[in-house]
């Protein structure tokens, strides 16, 4: 059985995670594939906002790194996860393992993962090129890094939906 891929993609505090949970809703067992990381207090009140939204109707995994390891290893039964997001993850990669877009073996492994995904994805991502280019070159090394692999994932996505200001607009 082929397993759907969505990727949900638009600005900061578009509503793309409120839209991901909305598609994940009428599925019955469902995991959350969570990759942020409580690196301040900030942080910590934002990821508290979205385990308060999705309440107790998912299973939670926090993985900040592995996430192609998170979405092989989601239980049989599973039939839906949401990944929120690809961006934060980006970052965490950037952070521990320095990555960049020519040396990135995590992403890679993610794609291969993706291309036949143990149950439907529901994939989160920010659209980060669409503003100023940033004025150093750790910040477009990340735009860039982040733009390569959103594309990547557009490529293989079932569907894909740019959200903006809360509304959805089907891409593909």
């Amino acid at each position: 059985m082929k397993h759907n891929v969505t990727l949900i993609t638009g600005g900061g505090r578009s509503g793309k995670s409120s839209y991901a949970l909305k598609l994940a809703q009428s599925y019955k067992n469902k995991v959350f594939i969570a990759t942020a990381e409580a690196f301040d207090d900030e942080m910590a009140e934002r990821i508290s906002r979205h385990q308060e939204e999705r309440g107790n109707t998912f299973k939670t995994i926090e993985e900040p790194v592995l996430l192609a390891e998170a979405l092989a290893g989601v239980s049989p039964g599973i039939q839906v996860a949401v990944i929120d997001c690809i961006t934060v993850w980006l970052g965490n990669l950037m952070h521990h393992l320095k990555i960049d877009e020519k040396n990135c073996a995590p992403v890679d492994r993610f794609l291969e993962v993706l291309a036949s995904p143990p149950c439907d994805v529901v994939i989160v991502t920010n659209e980060v090129g669409m503003g100023l280019i940033p004025a150093d070159a750790m910040s477009r090394a990340y735009r860039d890094l982040a733009g390569a692999v959103n594309q990547k994932i557009a490529a293989v996505a079932d569907a894909v939906f740019l959200v903006v200001s809360g509304i959805p607009f089907k891409i593909k």
